[in-house]
């Protein structure tokens, strides 16, 4: 690898933002959530299960290599 090689390709690094984002979107549906210390859907389970989504994401950019056509 020479000094000016990135580590991950561009898709990887395009599907880590998309990561990013979803993870975001998570933390925000549960700040939406109207109910009492959060305790309503959006704070104990649309939320987490969309940040948890982000998480899945970006295990999944850090090992996606693109395929080699031969």
């Amino acid at each position: 690898m020479t000094k000016n090689e990135l580590l991950f390709s561009k898709e990887n690094y395009m599907i880590m933002v998309l990561g990013v984002f979803v993870i975001a979107l998570g933390f925000i549906i549960m700040m939406l959530d109207k109910e009492m210390y959060g305790f309503g859907f959006l704070g104990l389970t649309l939320g987490p299960l969309v940040a948890l989504a982000g998480f899945g994401i970006q295990f999944w950019a850090i090992f996606y290599k693109k395929k080699l056509n031969k």
